[in-house]
């Protein structure tokens, strides 16, 4: 394996200090780049090929180191993993999200060197995270697999386009479909039925899901959500706030001519509803 390109991912300053003079003192590894939360970490791999993470498991800003491994083992190439840690509590759980090392801080040297040993008996290769962009020169092929670009005439592109508008037309009439959502978590897939999706709130360029038990990190936009769930009863109610019509009891109005919903079950919630979207929401619901 060439030289191996890390990003520190961690919000103490002092930590990623010591974590980059150690490294400086090892071959064969460059620190490109720090990130303090997991938004930024996601922003700079847009635009280097990471080989490696060093990641902290509280990050600020709403979304875990385990919960970026979660994002990061949706993507199609990914870096390794390494946590840093102050105890063991979570390391099975990092190590199910496929963490190549678990390191608890402070750590020696010798046992740094062992990270960076078992990172480099990776397969070359196996865990660089190119750009999206660079995506197309790196990643046509997989194993035997080969993608071949076809240039299409432009009627066999309209053609083309038009199949993709309907096969992602959520309001046409479809002959299957499960309503239940898919959702990446602990490197398996679990489909939450909509009808426990109490609401989904925009979260930067992800989404949670809240049901009445759980809330789960998704990739989701928010407008996409919107846009599958609402024939499913679900009515954007704030630009953040997507909510499930059948599990609201109860609309209250409060000064400003401003509305709030709250939500059924043991922990209600209450929703803003934003003033240019009243009008329709009464208008569904008939008032």
């Amino acid at each position: 394996m060439s030289e191996l390109r890390v990003l520190l991912v961690h919000p103490d300053p002092h930590l990623r200090q010591e974590l980059r003079q150690l490294l400086r003192e090892l071959d064969g590894v460059k620190v490109l780049g720090e990130a303090v939360s997991a938004f930024e970490a996601m922003e700079m791999l847009e635009g280097i090929g990471y080989h490696a993470f060093f990641l902290g498991m509280e990050l600020p800003d709403g979304v875990s180191g385990l919960e970026l491994a979660q994002i990061l083992g949706q993507r199609r190439h990914r870096p390794a993993m390494v946590f840093l840690a102050t105890d063991e509590t979570q390391a099975f759980k990092a190590f199910e999200l496929g963490a190549t090392d678990y390191l608890l801080w402070p750590c020696s040297p010798e046992r740094l060197q062992r990270t960076l040993a078992r990172l480099r008996r990776l397969p070359a290769d196996a865990h660089i995270a190119e750009p999206e962009g660079n995506s197309k020169k790196n990643a046509d092929f997989e194993g035997d697999e080969e993608t071949l670009q076809i240039a299409m005439e432009e009627e066999e592109e309209d053609n083309f386009l038009k199949a993709l508008r309907q096969a992602w037309d959520y309001n046409q009439v479809r002959p299957v479909e499960i309503e239940k959502l898919p959702i990446t978590l602990d490197g398996r897939v679990i489909l939450v039925p909509y009808s426990q999706i109490v609401f989904v709130e925009a979260y930067e360029d992800y989404s949670f899901v809240h049901t009445n038990q759980d809330k789960y990190l998704t990739s989701f936009r928010l407008k996409y959500l919107e846009d599958r769930l609402r024939a499913h009863r679900f009515f954007r109610v704030h630009r953040k706030f997507l909510v499930n019509l059948d599990l609201v009891t109860e609309i209250a109005s409060l000064p400003g001519s401003n509305f709030m919903l709250r939500t059924t079950g043991k922990k209600r919630i209450e929703l803003p509803v934003s003033r240019r979207r009243i009008a329709d929401l009464k208008q569904i619901l008939g008032l």
